[in-house]
Order: structure tokens, then sequence, then C-alpha cells
């Protein structure tokens, strides 16, 4: 069957990957936070990727996908916007709140007054709760003595760019009303173009440029990836044979490192959506619990960097046992006492921002 015959409403597996992948990436980021390095993580070395590294892909693969199908089914840049911030934000901010002047009192090395006279730590708080120019990693005095000091919150790293491809979505979409009957076409198939170009560059990085560069165009090949697998949805085939095709693939290009990451990026997709879409049956009653994925990943960090300072010495297998489970509680928290209530209002707030802008351009004439 095509992937539009799958992709119609809610009934998914979504929810589920995305917790997996958000403990996928707890997991890989344990090795570093517990010995100091990630050297050890498992395939790091063989395939030359991580856990944590096919966990983002999932997550921007899938937020490619689901925002693109929300601004379309929508039409709308005033309700696209509203979405994402009432999805990231709040969480965001109170996560931040707690990080900054909660954890921070706590484990600072310093005097509770200087910590909380010291500008780094509005600096963080402003940067991160912010995502334009990046997120801050070092609040003054947190975790100096744990095995891994270079960030309070390291998993924030990859937010400031999903937000650059939301704009550009929203900024595309916008400037394409111009065009009127073609904008949707042209918006089609601006979204293939961006894909394919990100594409190339994330075979030229990989071969010949730094990680650095090679991660970032990635994270925006694989947010493409996804919204081209959307717009392209009529001509998508999901099958057996086809999922048991790409897997079996994978499994043989485990041989070689640069073997196995082009195989990857050709079918990581295929294997997602026929994951999402085609098992059926008990599997979809986790949707009754909630979408804890967002929680998870924007707590997890501070709370293994916690484990870190009050179990030193602590294993791999213990932090991924401890920092889970507590983490898992504070995310169940966020979701039902704050991201599902938020994502509430935005009828509300799209009305009134509609509002005032036909005030203003009333005002305007």
């Amino acid at each position: 069957m095509k992937l539009s015959n799958y992709s119609q409403g809610r009934d998914n597996n979504f929810n589920l990957i995305r917790i997996i992948a958000a403990l996928a990436v707890l997991v890989t980021h344990s090795f570093a936070l517990a010995i100091g390095t990630a050297d050890a993580e498992p395939f790091r070395d063989s395939l030359g990727m991580t856990l944590g590294s096919v966990a983002v892909d999932v997550f921007f693969i899938t937020s490619g996908f689901l925002v693109t199908a929300s601004l379309l089914n929508r039409q709308s840049t005033i309700e696209f916007i509203w979405a994402r911030a009432l999805r990231i934000f709040p969480a965001l901010i109170v996560m931040l709140f707690l990080t900054v002047f909660v954890l921070g009192v706590v484990f600072t090395a310093l005097p509770t007054l200087t910590y909380l006279s010291s500008p780094e730590i509005y600096i963080y708080f402003g940067k991160c709760v912010t995502l334009i120019s990046g997120v801050g990693y070092i609040l003054p005095g947190v975790f100096d003595d744990n095995p891994y000091k270079h960030a309070v919150n390291g998993s924030l790293w990859t937010m400031p760019w999903e937000i650059r491809m939301y704009a550009i979505l929203a900024v595309s979409w916008l400037a394409l009303r111009v065009t009127s009957k073609f904008r949707l076409a042209l918006f089609q198939r601006l979204i293939v173009v961006l894909a394919f170009v990100f594409g190339v560059g994330v075979f030229f990085t990989h071969f010949y440029a730094t990680s650095i560069r090679h991660h970032q165009a990635m994270l925006f090949f694989m947010f493409f990836l996804g919204a081209s697998f959307y717009v392209l949805r009529e001509k998508i085939l999901l099958s057996r044979w086809g999922f048991f095709f790409c897997m079996i693939s994978l499994g043989l290009a485990t041989f070689h490192e640069h073997v196995f990451f082009i195989v990857y990026v050709i079918v990581i997709a295929h294997v997602l959506f026929y994951l999402a879409y085609v098992p059926s049956g008990f599997i979809r009653k986790y949707n009754q619990l909630g979408d804890y994925s967002y929680g998870i990943y924007i707590y997890a960090f501070p709370v293994q960097q916690s484990v870190a300072h009050l179990m030193p010495g602590v294993s791999v297998l213990q932090m991924v046992l401890v920092s889970a489970a507590a983490t898992s509680l504070l995310a169940i928290f966020s979701w039902h006492l704050l991201e599902q209530r938020a994502l509430r209002y935005k009828a509300h707030y799209v009305g009134h921002t509609r509002r005032l802008l036909e005030s203003n351009l009333l005002r305007g004439r």
C-alpha cells in the first residue's frame, strides 16, 4: 500500500518510536557521562555511528514528516507557528528554570549568592530559552568534578537547528503566497530539492569535511527527507518485502563502516515509516499513555549529570537504569501537567493572533 493510505489520522506508532529513540539517546550519553568518554559506546567503531545518532536521525525524519503534514493540512502559517511554539517552549522554559535555579544552586561548588549573582547563569538561561543563536552549556561551578565536564545539558544542541528548519518551512510557505494557485506545487518541489541538496551535502561532508559540518548536514537532510516522504506519499509504497529488503541490506552492509553509512542513509526513512504505520494491534495501546519523548530528551542529560555527581564511580549500566527511571518520572509529569495542557491553548492563541493582525491591517488602511 502507498504511504498516503496509512498517513491519515493519528493511529500510528510514532509515540512509541520516539520514546525508544529518546531512551537510546540516554543510553548513548551514559557512556560519556559515567566514564568520561564515549569511545566505549557500542557500534561507534564498527559502524561509525551510535544508537544516539540513529535516534536523533529518527527524531528529525519524524519531525520533518509530521510538521510538514501539519503545515500543508492547515495551510496556515499562524497555526503552524503556534503549534510548534506550544510544543517546544513551555516544557523547555520549566526545565531551564529547574536546571539553573534548582539543580544549579544544589550542585554548584560556588557559594549560593555568588552563583545567583553570576551573569553566566542568566546568559545560559537566555540563550537556551530563545534557541536563536545556539545554546549554552556551562553553569558556573556546576558538575566541575564530573567525568564529563563540558555540558550541563548537552542534548539541547540539536534544538536550535530544528527551530531553523521550522523557520525554513514557515518562511517558504509564506513567501510562496504570491504564487497563488501554484503555491502548493512549488512548495512541494522546494521540499524535495532541499532534501536532495542536503543529501549531497551529507555524502560530501561524510567523506571530505569535519564531523561538525557532517552532523549539521545530517540534521537538515533527515528533516527534509521526512518532509519529502510526506509530499511524495502518493508515490511511496510500504510493503513487508520492502522492509525486509532494507533490513537485510543494513545487515549485510555492517562489514564496512562507509558501506553501512551509504545503505543507512538510503533506507532509514523507509524502515522508520514502515514501523510507524504497518505494525498494529496491541502495540498501538501505547498511544493511550502519552508522548513522553520530549520530556525524556530535555531532562535526561542534567539528570545523568546529577547521578554522576551523587554516585561517584557509577557504572554505565547503573547510569542507564537510575537515570532512565528518574527521567521517565519527570517526563510523565511534564507531559500530563504542562505539555498536554499547553497544546490545548493553541486555538485560543491562533484566534487572538488573527484578530490582532486583522485589527492592525484595518488601522493601516
